[in-house]
């Protein structure tokens, strides 16, 4: 089955949409074999501020309509607890906020972007979509990663080469309360290492610390410029760790 194929049997759907590479492609190629399909954007302190703005970018250049809906996740006890079972929890309670949005609006399919490289034993919130019944049309067609990003850049998306971005509760240790105010110095932090150049980087909590996680390419580049980074994460953290092993 192709895209084409599962679009054309599906004319009307909402897509949980992250302005991330996979669901902006799906979120492009609904648009393009014709569906119905409408962008549900969920609003958590877990999500960076420049996820939204590229769902918004997208969403405007695709032509497609965003609705945006607010979650406090940090109200989840068990996903602001942060065990190993985080991401189930916190997939369930975003995913039932979505189907309460989109079941709000009419629709009765909601999507999602995972793909055939996502390995669903490694996952736990696949679980949590399997059992809201939440479809992914990627991984039922077939599309890898790389498919989808080839395809993006076809399709002429910006988002076709963007880097992957985890939520910014896998900054925080498993097993250390996840707070409001940990969040808001990665973000800040993280913000700035974009603003220097960096990309595909992380910024994990080490105690009262920052660990800086860069792709191998990065480290001498980072070394290098020592200084300028230290002084840049001081609003956030007084002491900056540099991690050698590969992110």
């Amino acid at each position: 089955m192709t895209l084409a194929d599962y679009f054309h049997g599906h004319p009307r759907a909402a897509l949980a949409f992250s302005g991330g590479v996979d669901s902006a492609y799906l979120l492009w190629a609904g648009r393009h074999w014709g569906c119905d399909l409408t962008a549900y954007y969920v609003r958590t302190a877990f999500q960076p501020e420049f996820e939204l703005r590229d769902a918004r970018r997208l969403s405007e250049e695709v032509g497609a309509p965003l609705v945006v809906v607010e979650a406090d996740i940090l109200s989840v006890p068990l996903a602001a607890a942060n065990g190993p079972d985080r991401c189930y929890h916190c997939k369930k309670a975003l995913f039932t906020r979505l189907w309460e949005a989109a079941r709000a609006d009419g629709h009765t399919l909601l999507l999602d972007g995972t793909n055939a490289s996502d390995d669903a034993g490694d996952r736990p919130g696949m679980r949590a979509l399997r059992e809201l019944a939440v479809e992914s049309p990627l991984r039922l067609c077939g599309m890898t990663k790389a498919h989808v990003r080839a395809a993006s850049k076809e399709a002429g998306l910006f988002t076709w080469d963007k880097p992957a971005y985890a939520c910014l509760a896998t900054r925080v240790p498993t097993g250390q309360a996840i707070t409001r105010e940990d969040l808001a110095r990665v973000e800040g932090a993280e913000d700035a290492l974009f603003a220097l150049g960096f990309t595909d980087f992380r910024v994990r909590l080490l105690g009262g610390g920052a660990r800086l996680q860069f792709p191998e390419r990065q480290w001498a580049e980072a070394a290098s410029r020592r200084r300028e980074l230290l002084d840049a994460l001081r609003p956030w953290f007084s002491a900056v760790t540099l991690d050698l092993e590969t992110r």
